[in-house]
């Protein structure tokens, strides 16, 4: 299971990659993996205004359909429409396929997430 650094992670399995007042979210590799071959993926409207738990998108797999939550306060400013065409890109680059990128609203949010070794434990736990 790959759970890089220098991301946060939520116990819903969504990480967050910071980039300034910025912040790109995306299922983890665990949640795919759990997941197995996605076949479809819904986005947020750019745009909407989400506060932390809202649903942010939704992925389907052949085993089952899962809402994706996001973690943190903020405004839809890009969804990345290449895993709306092919959600298969999840599977194979979780980190490199994130659903949407959001304007945060509050930075110190993210100290309610969990870094990459806290993740790990709490996999381990789970």
């Amino acid at each position: 299971m790959e759970i890089l650094e220098g991301l946060y992670y939520s116990k819903d399995h969504e990480w967050v990659k910071v980039e300034g007042d910025k912040a790109y979210i995306g299922i983890t590799d665990y949640a795919q993996h759990s997941l197995g071959n996605i076949v479809y993926v819904e986005l947020p409207e750019v745009g909407a205004e989400l506060s932390a738990g809202d649903v942010l998108g939704v992925v389907e797999s052949v085993k089952a359909a899962s809402d994706v939550y996001t973690p943190v306060d903020g405004k839809v400013l890009e969804v990345n429409n290449a895993i709306v065409d092919d959600p298969s890109l999840v599977n194979n680059d979780p980190y490199g396929s994130w659903m949407a990128l959001v304007e945060l609203k509050d930075k110190s949010q993210l100290d309610n997430l969990m870094t990459a070794e806290e993740y790990k434990k709490f996999l381990d736990e789970e």
